[in-house]
């Protein structure tokens, strides 16, 4: 099939220079043979774009799906024809398909994070402290009440705090008592803190051995965050795990194929 006919699917967001998906999905694609017929790109569009990037571009029919990262993943659906069920009630898209220019919203997020859980621990009745309350963090939220988990929230935004903990039954707690969260089993930080520099949400002496902490940020050499608690023996997972296995979910979207685990992974540590 010749590369002027390539179906393209992209990852939108507002920085795209560390963005790992599209060595992620073409390492998939190359697995399994099928890297003539698909090619994944980055794509930067800032916030001010959105709008006309949805009405023209991402329509083309070239385009046949994307994914949606920060700082688009509630912002968007606004623009989208159709949203499935589970993003709905979640309020955030990290996944669109685009069927002959009419565009539907999905969310892998949740189940991303609950598969990257389930590899160390049941979630029924475990305390899990949320830290952060913007589209992640209702993602993961609703696929934790799912489970049947204990949920404590803590959030900067009052309002939005308020609203996750009242969908899905989460008790909330300001910012500033997010110290109380390290008596929980798990715990989780959506936020950006950590991100960028040697930032941590929670102090290293309140982190304690075989708690698992989950960072949904990822970097060379991990977060800061994730360094203290391997130093207190705590179990972790970063970034890299949720971003492989939502990824993963949606690849078989894209496509229609089970999604090739080891070579997604492998693209991922190296």
């Amino acid at each position: 099939m010749p590369n002027s006919v390539k179906k393209i699917c992209l990852v939108i967001k507002d920085k795209v220079s560390h963005s790992l998906s599209p060595a992620m999905h073409n390492a998939a694609y190359k697995a399994l043979g099928i890297d003539s017929e698909y090619t994944f790109l980055a794509r930067q569009i800032k916030p001010e774009e959105l709008a006309n990037a949805m009405k023209n571009e991402l329509r083309a029919p070239t385009i046949c799906a994307f994914a949606v990262t920060i700082p688009h993943k509630e912002t968007i659906i606004q623009y989208l024809d159709e949203i499935d069920s589970t993003a709905k009630e979640i309020g955030a898209v990290n996944t669109v398909i685009n069927t002959n220019g009419k565009l539907k919203g999905y969310n892998t997020d949740w189940q991303g994070a609950v598969n990257s859980l389930l590899k160390h621990s049941t979630l029924k009745n475990k305390k899990v402290a949320i830290l952060g309350s913007g589209g992640t963090a209702r993602a993961i939220a609703y696929g934790l009440s799912k489970e049947g988990s204990d949920i404590s929230l803590y959030s900067r935004n009052i309002d939005t705090g308020t609203k996750i903990a009242t969908q899905f039954g989460c008790k909330l707690f300001p910012w500033d008592n997010r110290d109380e969260g390290c008596n929980a089993d798990i715990i989780i930080n959506t936020t950006p803190i950590g991100r960028e520099d040697d930032a941590t949400p929670l102090s290293g002496n309140r982190i304690q051995a075989q708690q698992i902490i989950f960072d949904v940020n990822y970097k060379k050499g991990g977060t800061q965050l994730l360094n203290l608690a391997k130093q207190n023996n705590a179990i972790t997972i970063d970034g890299l795990e949720m971003l492989l296995q939502q990824g993963m979910l949606q690849f078989e979207l894209y496509t229609g194929l089970k999604a090739p685990e080891d070579a997604m992974r492998k693209s991922l540590l190296q």
